[in-house]
């Protein structure tokens, strides 16, 4: 198992993907991860925290659309939710590079 700091960050920003291609923030990290889980060492934390952050982006966006019907909360709902799956995966890629353990707020723990 080698050490490969690089790679894991590239796995946080590989969230944003979505900016650029309309889709992907769950995918590309999850190949990612699959991949060097037993390769690079820490890698296994890290893609399961992406991976939760990501399942817990999908499903609060699901609650958020029935919410713009009802009560037009849910724009504002889906407004923050593009704003945090922008900035925690560039936070979280700058500790995951200093050596911290990131961490996601309003993750659900689907992977343990």
């Amino acid at each position: 198992m080698r050490e490969d700091k690089q790679l894991i960050v590239l796995t946080h920003l590989s969230q944003l993907i979505t900016l650029a291609v309309g889709f992907g923030s769950l995918l590309l990290p999850l190949i990612l991860w699959l991949v060097n889980k037993e390769r690079v060492y820490d890698m296994d934390g890290h893609g399961k925290n992406i991976i939760n952050f990501q399942l817990s982006i999908l499903v609060y966006s699901l609650i958020c659309i029935p919410l713009i019907l009802l009560l037009g909360l849910g724009i504002l709902g889906l407004i923050i939710l593009g704003i945090i799956s922008v900035v925690f995966p560039i936070i979280n890629a700058i500790k995951a590079s200093n050596g911290e353990t990131p961490s996601y707020p309003m993750s659900i723990q689907f992977i343990k």
